[in-house]
């Protein structure tokens, strides 16, 4: 579902969508503001029909045209009194210097503009026959109107004049093998118009035909002949498919008439220019459906891209409207958006009609149409501001027409016409009239004296009088003499001085065309170099875009990175907080098993000083004799084969099982979790290196290898073994350790046996520490140190019986 302001059926007639859409942009014109009309649509949805017409009912251009000049008819000037200049502009011209015009466009031999008098051609005189006389009603009578039309064509994004004389396609040019034209006289291709922007920042088309016409027949005559050179094709989808944009541009001037009513204001300031642009737009189309090949999908190209940048200005007005952004809008990637740039910044009114054609192959394409066409309902443009006034009565001109009415009247009513009138006197008559007049001459009696005296003596003043003018004359003919010599030697001077100002004149204007000549060779080289500026603008806007596409990509992905890197911090996080607890745990564990441990020492030591309170305690009578100290001295001492155990007596020397030299050294691998226990043997390591744990330079530096080794007994005690070996090179160029000998320590009572639960033995059997001592018992298994052993750096154990 899609809204619009209007929708009409299929039965609609043309006068009904005339008076919904197109009046009140007529009314705008002769207000003085701008309108456009666009029709849009897919290709042969008829939009040229809604444009143009059929015969006998005439779409919205000839009823455009008849409502203006319905109008503005008794008011219109006469031709020449406005003339278009070259930069979009109107200028005014008196009625004299509009005569001396017509006048050399008569003599000229071109053709000449069409005139609403002759026959009109029988295939669009149907088409103008309005019955409706439509008009508007409020008309500024003290206004004079002049109308001019233009037709251009938009094709392949290059801009083409309709109305312009030169021949079309008459005679196609020769190609030579560089598969360039060859020049021929005969043939004069079409020149594409470049736009340019005038003083008021209005695009228009510059070197475009622009004719005046004087009535509905004559512009739509005009309009005929440019439809006639448009381009059409046939197509699959279209019998005569568009294959341009088609712009009909009507210009309205208007300037007040004088203080009087009679003449036109010679005063540009005053000039109020104001344009109706009707645009019949190409149709959309898919080339898949229309079967398009070689020019015709050039064509279609070109259709569709125009278009889809009128859609991207829109999409980005609707934008910069909605979210309050400065996006720049791209009018310049399209002739057809270029021209038009004005009337979406809000020089005036934009209305368009959406031509939609049921057929069921449309159906896509429609949606799209009207989904566009919805959303631009959406942009607002800043209404056109009003004219100025011009500061001058109203009504100017129905009292001129009245005055001139009632002088004719009463001129009638004085003397009648003037053809009735006596006929002028000359001024010797005059003359002649100013003398006394004479008295009667004639004689009726002989006898009469006084008739003739009388006569004699007027005829004698009469002569006196005309020889008195006859001076006066004289002199006044010196008089006129003497003066005209004087003025002609005053204008023989003058001449002289005028000669003079004219050669300057002339030098000056001679110079200006010069600096003429220079600015229009600066104004093309300028174009030129617009025109590349403007390529270079759009080569960098693309760059922009794509950069700034790159740059929105850039900145998702930092995006997903950062919320990846956000998810990974907090996985770390749970992570470190999972071996937080799990190493809490750990210690809580370790710390109970070492009070457990240090619970059990304690315990040992409860139970040693309850057996040496025993032994204090017990009985001298009961107490078994002690043997005497000579006694003990011959007792022999149990072997070790470790080192002197106490620090303050004499070492012991380790024995080897091999002879060895005197300056032997020692590896002492103590690993870090060594606890230092109290027995009374402790090993004493002469020349020894102490490491945690065993490296290849340590061996390769000693002869023999000691690993103390640490476990905890049955009993509770913490039992140290001392295991031996000695160091030889391996083949490979290693070092190898064969364990020789082990010796434990433990931790017994001062009595010798081992520590039990029960009270002691009084009789111990002195050969059980005989077979904890014996070297041969606990050394049953030697192992031998090969390369890649887990121990050291490139060793390996092998378990060997001795």
């Amino acid at each position: 579902q899609y809204s619009f302001k209007e929708v009409f059926g299929t039965l609609v007639v043309q006068k009904e969508l005339f008076d919904a859409v197109a009046k009140p942009l007529v009314e705008d014109l002769i207000r003085g503001k701008n309108g456009l009309l666009f029709t849009y649509g897919v290709t042969g949805s008829g939009k040229t029909h809604t444009m143009t017409g059929s015969p006998g009912d005439g779409g919205l251009l000839p009823r455009c045209l008849a409502m203006i000049f319905n109008s503005i008819g008794p008011f219109q000037a006469k031709r020449f009194v406005f003339k278009l200049d070259e930069k979009n502009g109107v200028d005014v011209q008196s009625e004299v210097e509009a005569l001396l015009e017509r006048q050399r466009r008569e003599a000229l031999p071109v053709p000449k503009t069409p005139s609403g008098k002759r026959q009109l051609d029988p295939e669009f005189a149907d088409m103008i026959n309005v019955q409706d006389h439509c008009r508007v009603e409020e008309v500024d009578e003290d206004n004079v109107y002049g109308v001019f039309v233009s037709y251009i064509e938009i094709y392949n994004n290059y801009i083409y004049d309709l109305l312009e004389e030169a021949p079309f396609e008459s005679i196609k040019p020769k190609w030579n093998s560089c598969n360039t034209p060859v020049r021929n006289g005969d043939f004069v291709p079409p020149q594409s118009k470049i736009l340019r922007e005038d003083q008021n920042h209005n695009m228009y088309v510059t070197g475009c035909t622009e004719v005046e016409v004087k009535s509905t027949e004559e512009a739509f005559e005009v309009f005929w002949r440019g439809q006639k050179k448009r381009r059409i094709a046939n197509t699959q989808l279209n019998r005569e498919s568009s294959r341009s944009h088609s712009v009909f541009i009507i210009k309205l001037a208007q300037a007040p008439l004088d203080a009087d009513g009679d003449n036109v204001l010679q005063e540009k300031e005053q000039i109020t220019l104001s344009q109706l642009s009707l645009v019949d737009l190409a149709g959309s189309e898919r080339t898949n459906r229309t079967k398009a090949e070689g020019n015709r999908l050039r064509e279609a190209g070109n259709i569709n891209q125009s278009l889809m940048t009128l859609r991207t200005c829109i999409e980005v007005l609707r934008e910069n409207q909605l979210y309050g952004t400065n996006k720049m809008v791209p009018y310049r990637d399209s002739k057809l958006t270029h021209l038009f740039k004005n009337y979406f910044d809000g020089e005036g009114k934009v209305r368009m009609i959406v031509c939609v054609n049921p057929k069921a192959e449309d159906y896509e394409e429609s949606l799209q149409v009207m989904r566009f066409a919805e959303m631009t309902q959406e942009v607002e443009v800043a209404r056109p501001v009003d004219r100025p006034l011009c500061g001058l009565t109203p009504g100017r001109r129905l009292r001129n027409q009245a005055f001139r009415e009632e002088l004719s009247r009463k001129l009638e009513l004085r003397g009648g016409p003037i053809g009735a009138e006596p006929e002028e006197q000359s001024p010797a008559e005059l003359f002649f009239q100013s003398f006394p007049p004479l008295p009667s001459c004639e004689l009726l009696d002989i006898n009469d004296d006084q008739t003739l005296p009388k006569l004699i003596e007027a005829l004698e003043q009469r002569h006196k009088m005309r020889q008195m003018l006859a001076e006066e004359f004289a002199k006044n003919v010196l008089t006129f003499k003497t003066m005209l010599q004087e003025f002609d030697s005053s204008v023989a001077s003058k001449e002289n001085y005028i000669q003079g100002k004219l050669a300057e004149k002339e030098k000056t204007i001679t110079g200006q065309r010069t600096e003429l000549e220079r600015l229009e060779k600066k104004i093309k080289t300028l174009e030129y170099k617009i025109e590349i500026l403007e390529k270079t603008a759009t080569i960098y806007e693309e760059d922009k875009r794509n950069l700034q596409q790159e740059l929105e990509s850039k900145s998702q992905k930092l995006q997903r990175q950062a919320s990846d890197k956000r998810r990974l911090e907090a996985r770390l996080q749970g992570m470190v907080a999972e071996t937080s607890l799990k190493w809490e745990k750990e210690c809580e564990r370790r710390v109970a098993a070492k009070q457990l441990e240090m619970q059990n020492k304690l315990w040992v030591k409860d139970e040693k000083l309850k057996q040496l309170k025993a032994i204090v305690t017990e009985p001298r009578a009961e107490r078994p004799e002690r043997p005497s100290r000579e006694r003990e001295r011959e007792k022999p001492l149990p072997r070790s084969v470790s080192p002197s155990p106490v620090p303050s007596a004499p070492a012991a020397p380790l024995r080897p099982r091999r002879s060895r030299s005197a300056g032997e050294r020692w590896v002492d691998h103590r690993p870090p979790s060594h606890v230092p226990t109290e027995t009374l043997l402790q090993p004493r390591v002469p020349r020894a290196i102490t490491v945690d744990a065993p490296s290849e330079r340590a061996l390769a530096r000693c002869d023999r290898y000691l690993l103390t080794h640490q476990e905890l007994a049955s009993d509770g005690e913490i039992q140290t073994k001392l295991i031996k070996g000695d160091v030889f090179k391996t083949r490979g160029g290693g070092q190898a350790v064969q364990f020789t000998d082990i010796e434990t320590l433990k931790q017994e009572s001062p009595t010798g046996r081992k520590r039990r639960s029960s009270p002691p033995d009084p009789d111990p059997d002195p050969a059980g520490d005989s077979e904890w001592t014996d070297v041969e018992t606990r050394c049953s298994v030697a192992v031998e140190m090969r390369a890649g052993s887990a121990l050291g750096p490139g060793y390996q154990h092998h378990a060997q019986p001795k």
